[in-house]
């Protein structure tokens, strides 16, 4: 009798453990969205409408030739046409060598691998500005400052792309791998034949993570980069706030298109790239 009639307490307490919970997560979204909304809100209001008190989250004019206008007010589309450029090219070097060298480093046999892998991921732990200037006297003796060249070698490989991939790769079973070279498959012909496919989860995941940061780099082409016609949104954005910073709904504007392109982007790979990170650390 006991056990029968706690049966429908313990239902309804699961029940309000699970409403509460999602009152405390959208609550939660909402507070991070916040930024977002009155950012968008801001770029369809005249300037002296973008800091009113109380906030006026509706505009009572929508001023839709913002978006029109600042195309003409600052080279926009260079400034996102060389963040493509980047941002893909970079993405597509990161995959393709991460990948490559997880393979290597999950189901090829040899002697230090272990130890080899591991040195090679400590260096995450290396802050980026203990390595910064010597990077950039290699590249300005090799000649490749202010150029895409400089950014490209230098962010092509990264340390946490193998992690994930490598990661990923350990739940794929070796024996598909020992099955194929009993087959007469070369090394190469496994990965590109047998792993790629099979990991198009992590894959995912590791383009997506590597095009946002490529796309929100801002030291890096800061460094590198000082022709105006090969910057990216970020310095744009940053000069376009030196020059106009008391037009706040063009800023608001500009920085509407710079975040648009990712979260799309992000809302159509977000389920791969949710399966690749949960599958990635199954097996270690």
């Amino acid at each position: 009798m006991t056990t029968a009639a706690s049966e429908p307490a313990r239902g309804a307490f699961a029940l309000v453990r699970r409403v509460v919970l999602y009152v405390v997560l959208g609550l939660a979204a909402l507070a991070i969205l916040v930024p977002f909304l009155w950012m968008i809100s801001a770029s369809l209001k005249r300037n002296n409408d973008v800091f009113t008190i109380p906030v006026q989250w509706i505009p009572k004019d929508f001023q839709w030739h913002n978006f029109a206008d600042i195309w003409s007010r600052v080279p926009l589309a260079t400034y996102l046409g060389n963040t493509v450029f980047l941002s893909l090219v970079i993405t597509l070097l990161q995959v393709l060598t991460g990948s490559f060298a997880a393979y290597g480093f999950a189901k090829v046999r040899f002697r230090g691998r272990d130890v080899l892998f591991m040195l090679y991921i400590a260096t995450i732990a290396v802050p980026w500005q203990a390595y910064m200037i010597p990077q950039y006297i290699m590249m300005q003796k090799a000649g490749l400052t202010d150029t895409f060249w400089s950014l490209i070698l230098l962010q092509a490989f990264g340390a946490f792309g193998v992690f994930l991939m490598r990661q990923y790769y350990l739940t794929i079973p070796d024996e598909l791998c020992e099955a194929a070279r009993v087959d007469g498959l070369s090394e190469y012909g496994i990965w590109a034949r047998i792993m790629l496919p099979l990991s198009k989860p992590a894959l995912a995941s590791l383009a997506l993570l590597t095009f946002v940061n490529t796309w929100n780099d801002y030291m890096g082409p800061f460094i590198y980069l000082t022709s105006n016609d090969l910057w990216t949104i970020q310095l744009g954005l940053r000069s376009f706030v030196g020059q106009f910073d008391a037009d706040y709904a063009m800023i608001m504007t500009g920085s509407v298109l710079s975040v648009l392109p990712i979260t799309i982007i992000f809302l159509l790979g977000q389920r791969h790239f949710i399966q690749g990170i949960a599958t990635s650390g199954m097996k270690g």
